[in-house]
């Protein structure tokens, strides 16, 4: 059973910063691939971050630069560092597990969601 549960959003004014929590129950972690993605307002899912198992990171244009994705897998925990946020950041943040699909950046490679993390960034 896979469990994926986000945590660490929160209100910030612009600029500001925010780290991002998953949290994953399951076997074999290690070599999952994990996603980031964030639904505003009336918008489509958006792709925001991924890290493949061996520490290959990607990232949207949007976003890189300023966040950083990472994983402990001790912890069974992936991270989304956020930093200079934007008003433009504000969503909802979900964390998701790749089903081994070569895509990294469409919702439709995740088999397995969290329930979300509000982010708002106040101008």
């Amino acid at each position: 059973q896979v469990q994926l549960v986000e945590s660490g959003g929160g209100l910030v004014q612009a600029g500001g910063s925010l780290r991002l929590s998953c949290a994953a129950s399951g076997r074999a972690f290690s070599s999952w691939r994990m996603g980031w993605f964030r639904q505003a307002p009336g918008k489509g899912r958006e792709f925001v971050a991924a890290i493949w198992s061996g520490g290959t990171t990607y990232y949207a244009d949007s976003v890189k630069g300023r966040f950083t994705m990472s994983r402990d897998n001790a912890r069974n925990t992936v991270y989304l560092q956020m930093n200079s946020l934007k008003p433009e950041d504000t969503a909802i943040y979900f964390c998701a597990r790749n089903s081994g699909s070569r895509y990294y950046n469409v919702a439709i490679g995740y088999d397995y969601w969290g329930q979300g993390t509000q982010v708002t960034v106040s101008s």
